[in-house]
């Protein structure tokens, strides 16, 4: 009997549906804007398809308290966990934390759906780090039991607040907290919504006529340098996403690797190889040294949210 699974995030909600043998099929990636709630898409999915399936595993882009109620984190869906089940036709429905989706996945990727970063040698059965900028900063962990099995941990590391390095970001940051927010945690500048804040900050600091940038043109003017301001918030963009990912993995001593995740970084390709996201990653001092020796890795495969709801399922 197949089983309906849904990795919603802040833009949009993939679909798919899972057999008995852990077969992934009926990819569709519907617009989360484009529907009152997750229900509806998912009733539009499943009349797409033809099928009712009996059970399901959504994956949200929010924190849980364990409770019926879901509000989520950057979008304007507000949902019942019952009430979606039933809306949709289910006999249970499990909803987690998308990024403890994706973390269910990370240990099971093959060689193809990521590529590795910078040095180091990621060490079997040791904790695993994962970040990873889109809508929002999502943030998990997965330690490993004395069996070698993967124990999953959630976090909501996309709040801490980021720290300003020189006196351009100070700048920048005060500029934000002026005009916007009364706290600069690392998701305001590492993910989409961080992409056109950062614009606004630079545009605002430079006092710079500019038309408004979703992060789509704001990243592709900066990869063909025809906007000055962007190419500098791109830089930043790499630059902090180096310095959060780093703090990761001092903080949960990340010696299975740091894994970088989310549908930006992907679309990046030789850039963010050659940006400084790694030696961001490596700026620690003293402990230089010990992040050098953790791998940092770029997940590539495109649905890993639902390879994770998959092994959840």
């Amino acid at each position: 009997m197949s089983k309906i699974i849904a990795d919603i995030g802040g833009t949009n909600a993939r679909f798919a549906l899972v057999d008995d043998a852990g077969g992934i099929s009926n990819i569709d990636v519907l617009p989360c804007a484009d529907y009152k709630s997750p229900a509806e898409a998912a009733q539009t999915y499943l009349k797409r398809i033809g099928g009712q399936p009996k059970t399901g595993a959504f994956a949200v882009a929010t924190a849980l308290d364990g409770t019926d109620a879901v509000a989520m984190t950057n979008h304007v869906w507000n949902f019942s966990i019952n009430g979606t089940r039933a809306d949709i036709g289910l006999s249970s429905l499990r909803v987690v934390n998308d990024f403890a989706a994706l973390a269910y996945a990370v240990p099971y990727l093959a060689e193809k759906d990521r590529y590795q970063l910078g040095g180091g040698e990621a060490q079997k059965n040791m904790p695993i780090a994962i970040i990873g900028p889109g809508t929002g900063l999502g943030v998990a962990g997965v330690v490993f039991d004395e069996n070698g099995k993967p124990i999953v941990v959630t976090a909501e590391g996309g709040h801490v607040t980021m720290p300003a390095d020189n006196a351009r970001e100070f700048a920048l940051f005060e500029w934000l907290k002026n005009s916007k927010y009364h706290h600069i945690s690392a998701e305001r500048v590492v993910s989409g919504k961080g992409l056109v804040n950062l614009y606004h900050a630079v545009c605002g600091v430079d006092k710079l006529d500019l038309p408004e940038r979703t992060p789509a043109e704001i990243t592709a003017k900066a990869l063909d340098k025809s906007c000055k301001a962007c190419v500098e918030v791109l830089d930043l963009f790499c630059h902090f996403l180096g310095v959060v990912s780093g703090n990761l993995a001092l903080s949960y001593g990340a010696k299975g690797g740091v894994y970088i995740a989310g549908g930006i970084v992907p679309q990046l390709g030789e850039y963010f190889k050659t940006s400084r996201f790694r030696d961001s990653y490596l700026a620690k001092g003293r402990f230089s040294e010990y992040v050098g020796r953790i791998p940092t890795f770029i997940i590539t495969h495109p649905y890993p949210g639902l390879e994770g709801l998959k092994n959840i399922a």
